[in-house]
């Protein structure tokens, strides 16, 4: 008898499921679907990326976010700059260092002959000058990759409506069961 009772209540359920079914809210009409010319420019982003890839800060100038390129030739030319002068250093510890192995005066002797640095110093400098170079090589290829990304997902993301109709409400919703003590919630409304 106990399994009767449980399979009228699981059929029930099923049978009753659509009357008690609220509206279908999230509905789209097809006029909304509809795409004007002048707001959705599909090749947008992959112009932005283009010109982002051939000139740095391009793309940002094309989605006439004006504000975004000295960023973009600050942080390109920083790290340029940090890997011509590392670059140059090695040079000068990497020349003081053949010559040091040749028997030969280097820029890092003094004038007695007493070296300032000496041959495991000179050859840690290298290392780390190396190190630093290669560093700074890759945060340069990383940025322009940033950057180029960057350009693209503005592109894209700038084609999307953002209306009024959108908004973030912050409400303190009392707990009932303990009025003394409110909650702060978040309400996220929105219509179409």
């Amino acid at each position: 008898m106990n399994i009767r009772v449980i399979i009228f209540a699981f059929f029930s359920l099923f049978l009753f499921q659509n009357t008690f079914a609220q509206k279908d809210s999230i509905a789209v009409r097809a006029k909304q679907l509809q795409l004007s010319s002048d707001k959705y420019n599909p090749l947008s982003p992959s112009k932005a990326a283009f010109y982002s890839a051939i000139f740095p800060g391009g793309g940002q100038i094309y989605n006439k976010k004006y504000w975004k390129a000295p960023i973009v030739w600050a942080a390109m030319g920083t790290s340029m700059y940090f890997y011509l002068d590392n670059s140059d250093q090695y040079d000068r510890y990497r020349t003081a260092f053949k010559l040091r192995n040749q028997g030969l005066s280097d820029e890092f002797n003094g004038k007695d002959g007493n070296p300032f640095i000496s041959t495991a110093g000179l050859e840690s400098a290298q290392k780390t000058l190396r190190k630093n170079r290669d560093l700074s090589l890759l945060t340069g290829v990383l940025l322009y990759v940033l950057q180029i990304v960057e350009a693209s997902v503005n592109a894209h993301l700038l084609q999307f409506d953002t209306d009024d109709s959108l908004s973030i409400n912050p409400v303190i919703t009392p707990d009932p069961l303990f009025i003394e003590a409110p909650k702060v919630g978040l309400t996220l409304k929105y219509s179409f």
